[in-house]
């Protein structure tokens, strides 16, 4: 049996675009309460009757939650542009070795708006 789990991460954070238009909003420095869902999609194992431990999940992504949580993104290496759309690539090659099963980064921004990636 072929399941798919997701598991619903956040982190608080600070940026800035700076290649938006001048005067467009994004372009001052804020914040947002990001979500982040991790989905990873796999076979049932009969003996133990799941496919991954959620703790796994949990573990792969702490040293990044440690890298983003409460801090400013335009300084982290590779965020100096901090869409959502660079932030959910950003993540999935981070993701990818320790996840291998790894099938999508959905990044929710506000409550209304999100960018979901599954890789190149």
């Amino acid at each position: 049996m072929k399941v798919r789990l997701v598991r619903n991460l956040s982190f608080e954070a600070a940026h800035r675009l700076p290649k938006v238009p001048t005067g467009h909003k994004c372009e001052r420095l804020h914040g947002h309460s990001f979500r982040v869902d991790l989905v990873v999609e796999g076979e049932v194992n009969p003996e133990t009757g799941w496919f991954i431990d959620y703790s796994d999940i949990d573990d792969a992504w702490a040293p990044l939650h440690a890298q983003l949580d409460h801090n400013y993104l335009n300084d982290v290496p590779g965020l100096e542009n901090p869409t959502s759309e660079i932030l959910a690539g950003w993540l999935w090659t981070r993701l990818k070795t320790p996840l291998p099963y790894l099938t999508r980064v959905v990044i929710h921004e506000t409550c209304d708006a999100s960018c979901e990636y599954e890789g190149d």
